[in-house]
């Protein structure tokens, strides 16, 4: 099947309507700024919303030419960033603080995402395990250097659980859910946000998971956010401002399509399952767009709740509390949309 075009123009004016209509782009518009962006880890439903937006056109409504890498790990991304090695990175705002505190990384959050940790340790519903009272002379399981671990002596102490009661058994992190599952450990260390489907798999052989959240016992600290270099905040504010309005609109336009947002997802990550995918969004959807950020405005953050995430990070990292560095210094939002 073949078509006539009578002029290059009027072909031309249909390319540009699209466009105006799809992405607001139009010809008075400045040329894309290419913009590299790195996760904080493996492209699980959690980063449907940045790579279906991408897919979307979302970032190129915003003038923006993404590209979106995966990270390994937020101490990664916030010492790849700090190198040039990208432009824009999501880390846990932990990071942020140990390498601003620790080398004077100029590194710093510009929008909170995780208005609270997913931190979490995992049980099988057939153990008896409810609470973290109950872990007491049980086996959890840990990497080297996990923040669960670290963060535990405090989540311990609002609990009312002796922590020195916990057996801790080193264990590779991709055996964690299977040895959960043949109950060869008590408890696992997971973000609450990868629920569905270790519960799938354990449903699979007649068993479920429990979650046990941090958060449950008061533990309440930021996690995840946006990050980016002093040096772009400075010298590119323009860009960092239409960059954090492009992640907004990518979170506000997954909550409201889900489907959508995990099926753009699936196609650039076809080892994501369409179904792990949706479970893994909407359960990190509720750590974003939820009633703390409605409080403090989306992106921004409450003081009270950054000084204590800053004095369980300082403690369980073993910073010095006493210099009485300010953990504002990691932190700016002037840039939020």
């Amino acid at each position: 099947m073949s078509r006539r075009v009578s002029s290059p123009i009027p072909a031309l004016a249909v390319a540009v309507t699209l466009a105006v209509a799809v992405t607001g782009w139009s010809p008075a518009a400045r040329a894309l700024d290419a913009v590299a962006f790195q996760t904080d880890w493996i492209p699980s439903g959690e980063h449907a919303m940045f790579y279906g937006g991408w897919s979307k056109g979302i970032f190129e409504k915003h003038g923006i030419d993404v590209t979106i890498t995966r990270g390994y790990g937020s101490g990664d991304t916030v010492t790849k960033l700090a190198g040039g090695a990208f432009d824009f990175g999501i880390a846990d705002i932990g990071a942020v603080f140990a390498a601003r505190a620790r080398s004077g990384m100029p590194v710093k959050t510009i929008h909170m995402l995780y208005t609270h940790s997913p931190h979490s340790l995992f049980v099988l519903e057939s153990s008896g395990i409810t609470n973290f009272q109950a872990l007491e002379g049980k086996r959890i399981g840990i990497t080297p250097g996990n923040s669960h671990k670290l963060y535990f002596p405090k989540v311990a102490e609002r609990a009312g659980t002796d922590p020195s009661k916990i057996i801790w058994v080193n264990t590779d992190g991709a055996a964690m859910a299977p040895l959960l599952i043949q109950k060869r450990l008590d408890a696992a260390p997971f973000y609450s946000i990868h629920h569905y489907y270790q519960n799938k798999a354990a449903q699979e052989v007649g068993e479920s998971i429990r979650v046990l959240p941090f958060e449950e016992v008061g533990f309440a600290i930021y996690a995840a956010s946006v990050v980016t270099t002093e040096s772009l905040i400075d010298d590119n504010p323009d860009l960092v401002r239409r960059f954090l309005a492009a992640i907004q609109e990518t979170y506000t336009w997954a909550a409201a399509n889900p489907e959508e947002a995990c099926s753009l997802h699936v196609d650039r990550v076809p080892e994501v399952a369409l179904d792990d995918c949706l479970g893994s969004l909407r359960a990190a959807l509720g750590f974003v767009l939820n009633e703390h950020s409605e409080a403090t405005g989306f992106g921004h953050y409450d003081p009270e709740r950054l000084a204590f995430t800053w004095d369980v990070v300082a403690e369980a990292q073993g910073l010095d509390l006493d210099a009485g560095w300010d953990p504002t210094h990691a932190v700016n939002t002037d840039l939020v949309p």
